[in-house]
């Protein structure tokens, strides 16, 4: 695997020293990478007692009438009150993962996404897509889900050296698991990196719908990490080690703070995105930006102009097909290609394809800022495809060319609240900790808890929608 201590370029070098010069209070401060096994699991610990970022109304005896049992959860109260008509899957659900530990193979009916039917088209296996998870998780520092995956893993059958062995040498792996496990690192860290040799490595295991199945599931670990850290979910106060189902009463279980094989408990990770000190060399916690300057207008509409070109990694299914596999309600006219690869899976991703359009359409945020929202994402990500789409969208909303890569510079012209959702949009796009308790609280007050929940809403379906077009480098001629 390629080495999580790469120099930093020299935007990252800048970033750093930004960073460090203006952290003056955890408010300021993005979560720390924990460097160790031991670390890791007690800032998991530590999630228990996180202050969650998004206020609440008090709710009426009507509100807890229909929240039920899910009266307490902060997380079902944000999706009641600021999410209730858009948000059916994407950044508000439990993701996919099907099967048994080892290699990729068929899984059990039942195992994909906590009980649904699993999708037919679909053969990789719950362990191998939860290592998966635990992989994008831990780039993206999500202590969050990392705690949850930890949990899974560990009722699958795998040993804390065998987790353990995730953050570190991924030689004892078969080649087909590293070569995933390289994939999922990259998707999630930096999917403008995404190549053609990625997918010639994979080939050499994976069929193109398994790639697309690791594809789609990664691209939704993302989608998982981004809202939970966006919003400040806290974790349950009785979660880690073991289920409190399994049946041995003498496995930890409540606690994430397990104790850790002597082989990995000073081992610094060499899966998450771990900088050095630009000073000393010496490996660092800080969470910085990793993404390149943007690119200028010029470059950008010859990038545009050459993706209507592009040949296309991954298969699409027939306009026919397609159709049949979404609901009767969806607009008539030709398929755009992203909704076409989707429906490779007919329950899956035409789930997926539903929540897209769903935060596309729905909801309190303007057209405009959506489509803005979309724009600078994927300007951060690279993904040409989803550039091109939000750039029609834009023109076709009546902002002009000039408008759009005014979005590219120092947002001067637009208004303060604006300014404060663009902030969060392109921070959390960037990088799920990236993103600021102050930036978050800022956007609050300028903007209101209803808009600032929607637009991490949107960059969570923006983070899936990019890596999954732009992995599967499709075409933008419709």
């Amino acid at each position: 695997m390629r080495s999580a201590f790469a120099p930093l370029t020299i935007i990252g070098i800048c970033l750093l020293v930004s960073s460090l010069s203006r952290a003056e209070s955890p408010a300021d401060r993005p979560r720390p990478i924990p460097l160790t096994r031991p670390e890791l699991k007690q800032l998991i610990e530590d999630v228990k007692i996180r202050v969650p970022r998004i206020p609440l109304p008090e709710p009426t005896d009507a509100d807890r009438q229909e929240l039920g049992d899910q009266a307490v959860s902060y997380e079902s109260a944000l999706r009641y009150y600021y999410l209730k008509d858009i948000a059916s899957g994407g950044g508000a659900r439990r993701p996919g993962g099907a099967g048994g530990p080892g290699t990729p193979g068929r899984a059990p009916r039942g195992g994909f996404g906590g009980g649904r039917e699993q999708e037919p088209a679909m053969s990789l296996d719950y362990a191998f897509k939860t290592q998966l998870f635990w992989i994008a998780s831990r780039v993206n520092n999500c202590q969050y889900c990392l705690g949850h995956q930890e949990s899974k893993l560990l009722n699958a059958g795998l040993s804390e050296d065998e987790i353990a062995a995730l953050d570190g040498d991924w030689s004892g792996h078969p080649p087909a698991q590293q070569a995933a496990f390289a994939y999922a690192r990259k998707l999630s860290l930096a999917p403008q990196e995404i190549s053609d040799a990625d997918f010639e490595s994979l080939r050499k295991h994976y069929t193109d719908l398994q790639i697309l199945e690791m594809t789609l599931s990664v691209a939704g670990n993302n989608t998982i990490n981004r809202w939970k850290e966006g919003v400040g979910v806290p974790q349950r106060k009785d979660e880690g080690g073991y289920s409190r189902q399994n049946e041995n009463a003498s496995l930890p279980s409540g606690t994430y703070l397990t104790p850790t094989g002597e082989k990995y408990r000073t081992v610094v990770s060499k899966t998450a995105a771990v900088t050095l000190d630009p000073q000393t060399g010496a490996p660092t916690r800080l969470t910085v930006s990793r993404r390149p300057p943007l690119e200028s207008r010029a470059e950008v509409e010859q990038i545009l102009a050459a993706c209507k070109d592009r040949q296309e990694r991954l298969p699409l299914v027939d306009d026919a097909a397609a159709r049949a596999a979404l609901p009767a309600d969806w607009p008539a006219g030709p398929l755009p290609r992203w909704v076409r690869l989707l429906a490779n899976f007919p329950r899956e991703g035409v789930q997926r394809a539903n929540s897209i359009r769903m935060a596309e359409t729905g909801g309190d945020l303007s057209p405009v800022l959506k489509a803005q929202v979309a724009w600078i994402i994927a300007r951060q990500d690279r993904a040409w495809y989803a550039a091109d789409r939000a750039k029609q969208r834009l023109n076709e909303l009546g902002q002009s060319d000039d408008l759009v890569f005014a979005l590219d510079g120092d947002w001067s012209e637009f208004t303060p609240r604006d300014r404060a959702l663009f902030t969060v949009a392109r921070n959390l796009g960037t990088s799920p900790v990236v993103l600021t308790d102050r930036e978050v609280a800022e956007a609050v007050k300028l903007a209101g808890p209803r808009d600032v929940v929607q637009t991490v809403h949107l960059t969570t379906i923006s983070a899936l929608f990019d890596r999954v077009t732009e992995a599967a480098r499709l075409s933008s001629r419709e």
